[in-house]
């Protein structure tokens, strides 16, 4: 005996619905954007990090190489405030004029509560 025409309607309705993923694409899509714009923006922030140490470290430079020239302390104040206004600095003079700048890790405006810090030395006056 063979299976009546209407039991097999019946399961090939139902193994349709089964295999049917209709949406299927849209939900995992739901479900991993968000997952993929945190690390976007946490690699963006990474990068602003980055960005921000390199700046840090060009102004305590410049900073260390304009005190070693003789110059105001004003001016390696406002080379190292143009990274961030917040910044602050710190001379320690010897055979060489060293420079370490201080300032706020910002992400989006926001301070992670760390700082970022770089040093620099320059000879001073040719000693």
């Amino acid at each position: 005996m063979g299976t009546s025409p209407s039991a097999a309607a019946r399961t090939a309705r139902a193994t349709r619905f089964l295999r049917c993923d209709d949406g299927a694409a849209a939900a995992e899509l739901a479900v991993a954007l968000p997952a993929a714009i945190a690390v976007l923006g946490l690699c963006l922030g990474a990068l602003t990090l980055g960005a921000t140490q390199l700046a840090l470290a060009d102004a305590a430079a410049d900073a260390a190489r304009a005190l070693a020239r003789g110059d105001d302390t004003g001016l390696a104040h406002a080379r190292v405030a143009q990274v961030d206004p917040a910044a602050t600095f710190s001379v320690s003079e010897g055979e060489l004029i060293c420079v370490t700048a201080v300032a706020p890790a910002r992400i989006a405006g926001r301070e992670l509560g760390v700082s970022l810090e770089a040093s620099a030395c320059a000879l001073g006056e040719g000693r």
